[in-house]
C-alpha cells in the first residue's frame, strides 16, 4: 500500500522520499517540500496522525539541508498540517483543527462506525481535482445545468460498459447524484403507493426506506448462502406482479455474492417475458478483489436500469452516479427528474471524468481493500471463532452467520464499547436476520482488529462468555 499503514503510525525518512518523488519544482526547495508533503496528505497517502522522520533522518533521505527541512516544517505547522512538540517529534494533523475545528474524520478515536461502509478518498485525487480545475474553464461559458450530464463523463462511463461486454452509447447514459438518486428517479417514474417492489431478502437497507417512503411494497425473495433463488423469483414475478424489481447482482449488499453468467441469462429472460423493468445496482462492480474472470454487465433489453456511483470506488464524497438505460426510458427519466433536480455538478463530473481515465487510482482502491478485507476476515477468526462467513471476491463487508439469534442485542451491547453496528433486521424487508450480521472493512487494518476486539466483548456480554478471565455478565 501506499499510504502510512496504520493511523498514528510513523513513516520513515527513506519512504517519505519514495512518496515525494521529484519534489524539487524551483529554487524555492522549502516552498516545494511543503508543498510535496501537503499533496500526500491531500492525498491520503499521509493520514492524520501520521508520525514524520526527524528532520536529520529526513535530511539525509531527501538530500537536502536541516535548514530547508525546517522551514518546511514550520510553513506546515502555519498551514495547519503539522504539529509538533518536543521530545516528541511531528505529525501530521487536521488543518480544520488548527482552526478550532474537531473533524470527526481524525478526532472520534473512540468510537468506531461499523454502519457506514464507504472508504476515504482513493489515491490520486487530488491531481483529479487539479486537472478538473483547468477543464472547468471551458465550462463556466454554459448555464451549468444538464439533466443528462457532460459529454466527456458519459462517453467515458459508455466505454466501460463496453470495454465490460455490453456495448453502450454516450446517449445510454445519464449522470446523477450518486446511485441511490438514481435508484429513487427510477422508483419515482416506475412504481407508486401500493405498488409492489421485488427485491432480495436480505437487501441494501437505504433501497428498502426509499421503496417505503414511496408508500411502494417491498416484496422479498430469499437469498441464501449459495445465491439467488431464481425459482422464487420466477413465482414471485408471476404471482404478484411486481411494478419495479432492484436487484443488486455483483458483490451483493449484504451477502456479498455474485450472480453468474448463467443466472444473470435466466434472470433477464424471467424479467423480459414478465416484463418487469429491473434496477440493476452496480454500486460495488469495480471492487473486484480477486482478479478473476468477470461476467458481463446484466442486460435484460429496455427492462434493464443499471446504475452505479463513483462513492465506493472513488469517493462518496463527488456525489456523482449513472444509470445505463434505452434511450426511450432515458428520455421518460428526464422528464421524471425536473421534479427532484435539474442535473448534476459539473466540477464533480469533470473530476470524475479524470478518475476514470487513469487506471491507477482504482487499481490502488483495490489493494487497498484486499488488504483490508484479509485483516478484518483473520481478526473474526481469532476473536469470533464460532462465526461463520464466506470470504466474498469483492465489495467492502463480511456477512456473518451467528452462533444464535442475537444480532440486535449485539447491536445494542456494541454500542456500550464504542463500536456502532447495524443488525441484521435493518437489511430485511420485514425485519428478522437476528442470526446475521454485516461487518465493513472499509477502515485502516488497525480500526479493524479494535473493532472487532470490542466486538468480542459485546457478544460476550450478550451470552455471559468469559474474556480474558472475566465472565461478561448479560
Amino acid at each position: 500500500m501506499n499510504s502510512a499503514s496504520v493511523l498514528g503510525g510513523r513513516i520513515s525518512g527513506h519512504r517519505l522520499a519514495a512518496l515525494l518523488g521529484d519534489w524539487r519544482r524551483s529554487r524555492r526547495g522549502a516552498t516545494d517540500l511543503a508543498s510535496a508533503i501537503e499533496l500526500q496528505v491531500l492525498d491520503g497517502h499521509l493520514p492524520v496522525g501520521t508520525q514524520l522522520p526527524a528532520e536529520r533522518e529526513l535530511a539525509d533521505a531527501l538530500g537536502a539541508s536541516r535548514t530547508l527541512i525546517g522551514s518546511a516544517l514550520d510553513r506546515l505547522r502555519e498551514g495547519g498540517l503539522v504539529e509538533s512538540r518536543r521530545g516528541s517529534g511531528s505529525w501530521i494533523t487536521s488543518p480544520q483543527r488548527h482552526r478550532g475545528i474537531n473533524p470527526a474524520s481524525s478526532d472520534s478515536t473512540d468510537l468506531i462506525d461499523f454502519v457506514c461502509a464507504s472508504p476515504s478518498a482513493a489515491s490520486g485525487m487530488t491531481r483529479a481535482f487539479d486537472a478538473a480545475r483547468v477543464l472547468l474553464a471551458d465550462e463556466l461559458v454554459s448555464p451549468g445545468y444538464g439533466d443528462r450530464g457532460l459529454p466527456i463523463l458519459r462517453e467515458r462511463i459508455a466505454a466501460r460498459y463496453t470495454e465490460r461486454g455490453l456495448p453502450t452509447s454516450p446517449s445510454q447514459i445519464m449522470i446523477t447524484n450518486g446511485a441511490h438518486h438514481a435508484f429513487v428517479l427510477a422508483l419515482r417514474m416506475l412504481a407508486g403507493p401500493g405498488d409492489r417492489v421485488l427485491v432480495e431478502q436480505p437487501t441494501y437497507a437505504n433501497a428498502l426506506e426509499a421503496i417505503r417512503a414511496a408508500h411502494a411494497i417491498p416484496v422479498p425473495v430469499a437469498l441464501d448462502r449459495d445465491g439467488w433463488d431464481l425459482d422464487g423469483i420466477e413465482a414471485t414475478l408471476r404471482q404478484a406482479g411486481p411494478r419495479l424489481a432492484y436487484l443488486i447482482v455483483d458483490f451483493h449488499n449484504p451477502t456479498g455474492l455474485r450472480l453468474d453468467d448463467e443466472g444473470r441469462e435466466r434472470l433477464a429472460a424471467m424479467l423480459t417475458a414478465s416484463r418487469t423493468p429491473a434496477v440493476i445496482d452496480e454500486t460495488l462492480v469495480e471492487l473486484d478483489l480477486d482478479g478473476g474472470p468477470a461476467p458481463r454487465p446484466f442486460a435484460a433489453g429496455d427492462w434493464a436500469i443499471l446504475v452505479g456511483t463513483s462513492s465506493k470506488a472513488y469517493w462518496g464524497g463527488l456525489r456523482i452516479g449513472w444509470i445505463r438505460a434505452s434511450e426511450d426510458l432515458l428520455a421518460r427519466l428526464s422528464s421524471a427528474r425536473f421534479g427532484l433536480d435539474l442535473g448534476s455538478p459539473v466540477f464533480e463530473q469533470l473530476v470524475l471524468a479524470e478518475l476514470l481515465a487513469d487506471p491507477e487510482p482504482l487499481r490502488l482502491r483495490r489493494e487497498e481493500v484486499r488488504s483490508q478485507r484479509d485483516v478484518l476476515a483473520a481478526a473474526v477468526r481469532e476473536h469470533c471463532p464460532e462465526w461463520t462467513f464466506r470470504l466474498p471476491s469483492g465489495g467492502f463487508w463480511l456477512w456473518c452467520a451467528l452462533p444464535e439469534p442475537m444480532s440486535t442485542r449485539l447491536a445494542v451491547a456494541a454500542a456500550g464499547h464504542g463500536l456502532q453496528l447495524a443488525p441484521g433486521s435493518r437489511f430485511g424487508a420485514h425485519g428478522g436476520l437476528e442470526r446475521w450480521i454485516r461487518l465493513p472493512f472499509s477502515q485502516p487494518p488497525e480500526r479493524l482488529r479494535e473493532a472487532v476486539r470490542r466486538l468480542a466483548l459485546a457478544e460476550a456480554a450478550v451470552r455471559g462468555k468469559s474474556v480474558g478471565g472475566e465472565i461478561q455478565v448479560r
